[in-house]
């Protein structure tokens, strides 16, 4: 295989993905509208493309991290008008099963081999190879990119027909939704009672009771440290309404998972969109009238 990807959009997963391609010995092409990013990963080794369209002729594979389905719609168009020969280009964001539809409509029209791919972690997983690629479309063109999923996920899996990707992705995050709330409660009530934080972390982790959010984000609640986020409640609240209305549409009742979003939402009336979703122990704090100064020797220790 061909060691050269494309990666359009350069952001924590896209730009975490682009440094472990690098490590492994892929020749990286990136293009993202923030100078900044750009900037980053042009230092560590990305070739950065002008424009789409160059990225697109340079790359047999191409990789999407795009933050929202506007910008789906417009890169999927700039690909779709370049006239080449066909491109892999697997779609790695979370958006609603339409929005990946036109994406494949767009793609399969100008000759090209879509996959829907949305990826299960957070940023920081991405940055250590931590992820889990939910593969769908094509068998062939799935296959043909094992080994560049390999290099920066720990597991993929091949799900059938385009879409399922999407559809395994709403399961697991409304898992992840319920969790990290529950994981916000067990901690809140712990440091109320007077338990020691890492107390809390070391027992409960390895336990029934533990869970891989609790892994990841009851540190983070320990020590009230929601920056640099790891996944932002503002792109989180985005992922939960895609979910509610995927859940509506096949008549299924989600009531804990209903539950949690009156907390994300007023996590991000309270102007905490760009933390981590970890800071919605915050809200359940507050709630339940925890004040964390007095916790402080607590926190240092963890």
């Amino acid at each position: 295989m061909d060691k050269t990807v494309g990666v359009i959009g350069l952001g924590i997963m896209g730009g975490a993905i682009s440094r472990n391609l690098l490590e492994r010995g892929w020749r990286v092409i990136g293009v993202d509208i923030d100078a900044g990013r750009r900037a980053a990963l042009a230092a560590v080794g990305v070739e950065v493309a002008p424009d789409v369209a160059n990225l697109v002729r340079a790359a047999p594979v191409v990789l999407l991290s795009l933050p929202g389905p506007k910008a789906l719609n417009e890169v999927a168009a700039e690909i779709a008008a370049t006239g080449v020969s066909q491109r892999i280009v697997a779609e790695l964001s979370t958006f609603s099963i339409e929005d990946k539809l036109s994406f494949q409509t767009t793609m399969i029209g100008a000759g090209h081999a879509p996959l829907d791919c949305p990826l299960s972690g957070t940023g920081a997983q991405a940055a250590n190879r931590d992820l889990v690629v939910y593969a769908s479309g094509d068998r062939a063109a799935a296959d043909a990119c094992a080994p560049l999923f390999a290099d920066f996920a720990k597991k993929s899996a091949y799900l059938g027909a385009f879409g399922n990707g999407s559809r395994m992705k709403f399961v697991a995050n409304l898992l992840v939704a319920i969790h990290n709330v529950a994981t916000a409660e067990a901690m809140v009530l712990a440091m109320k009672s007077g338990l020691n934080p890492l107390d809390v972390i070391e027992v409960v982790a390895p336990g029934a009771g533990g869970s891989r959010m609790f892994e990841m984000r009851a540190p983070m609640m320990a020590r009230e440290e929601y920056l640099p986020a790891t996944m932002r409640i503002s792109t989180w609240s985005k992922d939960m309404s895609i979910i509610a209305e995927f859940a509506k549409g096949l008549g299924v009742e989600t009531p804990c998972f209903d539950a949690t979003r009156p907390i994300y939402d007023e996590a991000l009336r309270l102007g905490f969109g760009e933390m981590d979703t970890a800071a919605i122990c915050r809200i359940v704090a507050g709630h339940s009238n925890l004040y964390r100064d007095k916790l402080a020797r607590s926190r240092k220790s963890v």
